[in-house]
């Protein structure tokens, strides 16, 4: 492809990932933000000044995560009113878009420095409290359902068992506990800091307790036997449970995306480039299953294939999505041999919406350069009917 120059990767960061109602309820998703990309810049030395565009994804956009988020994030951060910022909603990748976004105007030469990423507070905002309506020239075409049942859809679809999904669930939790406690996500992690409420003396008076929270909280530590137990969420004799499907959590991500000559002036050591990026359009109803073309789409961009990937991340929005791609991609053996989402993902550490696109790239990064490999790829199923995928280098 005919570019000016390579988009730099010079940074991947994020939050600790907060369980719902949990530590980061307490603070709002502009304040979370502007600390997340206050911590990306100042550990690469970057005056804010430098930084040319904020491009922030966000699903839900009322209330607090309203009036363009990704604006008011520069500015609650304390830049220059020079930095400008946009707001993306491509629902689940919103933030893979912004990826995409960042990318495309440093591949034109039209910006050099960007910062891509965002934020979803689930606890504050509930997810769908921004619901409207929707054209009948659309409904009349396609029966709209909840993503819920688009699980159901393509478990039933491509036979994918309740036990199957507790199964691959289960050892998210487990993939994600292990990461943890080997410290794979202190590199990605920017420390939280915040105020939170606290019984004053044991009586009905809460104080504010400045806290600093650095660990992802919302992993769990179950069985097959307690997940086995859960509920079907969305039809009564359905697979998909709040076990098998992502978690409610807040949380914020940014990437800091740099051309060859700004990343030279400034001085700075990029950890890896974007190479291609793809994205998929499939049936509204079903929804959930377009990875597999979205992912090809940005191989065939990167001029690469699956062998070349040496890790694969595939958000888990519910498992059964996960499943379907390992089934159509036949990856089936490089899921079992720790390539495909080796830390957990969304069913383990959470899915804070606008902000998960850039959350996997930065775990992606991170993990490519803990093994010492090269490529890698991180795709993402999206609502109504889309998907979208990128492919990275380590440098």
């Amino acid at each position: 492809m005919a570019r000016d120059t390579d988009a730099l990767i010079v940074d991947a960061v994020r939050s600790p990932i907060g369980k719902k109602n949990g530590t980061l309820s307490h603070i709002r998703g502009d304040d979370l933000s502007a600390q997340v990309v206050n911590g990306l810049i100042e550990r690469n030395g970057v005056d804010p000044a430098e930084v040319e565009d904020l491009q922030w994804g966000c699903v839900t956009q009322i209330n607090e995560q309203t009036w363009n988020i990704g604006r008011n994030v520069a500015l609650a951060a304390g830049w220059p009113v020079s930095v400008c910022g946009t707001t993306v909603d491509r629902q689940c990748g919103s933030s893979m878009q912004t990826n995409f976004n960042a990318a495309a105007a440093i591949w034109s030469g039209q910006l050099d420095l960007v910062i891509s990423g965002g934020v979803e507070m689930m606890s504050r905002v509930p997810m769908g409290s921004g619901n409207g309506s929707m054209s009948e020239a659309v409904t009349d075409r396609f029966d709209i359902v909840m993503q819920g049942i688009s699980a159901e859809e393509i478990a039933k679809k491509w036979e994918l068992s309740r036990e199957d999904q507790d199964r691959y669930s289960l050892e998210s939790h487990l993939r994600a506990a292990r990461a943890i406690e080997e410290g794979r996500f202190e590199k990605e992690i920017i420390p939280i800091e915040l105020d939170i409420p606290s019984p004053d003396g044991g009586g009905d008076t809460l104080t504010m307790t400045r806290t600093r929270f650095a660990v992802d909280e919302a992993v769990r530590q179950t069985t097959l036997e307690k997940m086995a137990a859960l509920q079907p969420a969305f039809i009564p004799d359905g697979v998909v449970t709040a076990g098998n499907s992502s978690q409610i959590v807040d949380g914020s991500a940014a990437v800091l995306v740099a051309s060859e000559q700004k990343a030279s002036q400034l001085g700075l050591e990029p950890r890896a480039r974007f190479l291609g990026f793809g994205i998929a359009g499939v049936d509204p109803h079903m929804m959930l299953h377009g990875n597999p073309e979205a992912c090809e789409k940005a191989l065939a961009k990167a001029g690469l294939g699956w062998d070349d990937m040496a890790v694969i991340e595939v958000n888990e929005a519910f498992a059964s999505v996960v499943l379907q791609f390992l089934k159509d991609t036949a990856l089936g053996e490089r899921y079992e041999a720790g390539d495909v989402n080796p830390n957990g993902g969304g069913i383990s550490l959470g899915h804070p919406l606008g902000a998960t696109g850039a959350r996997i790239t930065a775990t992606l990064v991170s993990e490519l350069e803990r093994r010492n490999a090269r490529y890698g790829i991180a795709a993402m199923c999206i609502g109504f009917g889309q998907a979208i995928a990128g492919v990275v280098e380590i440098l």
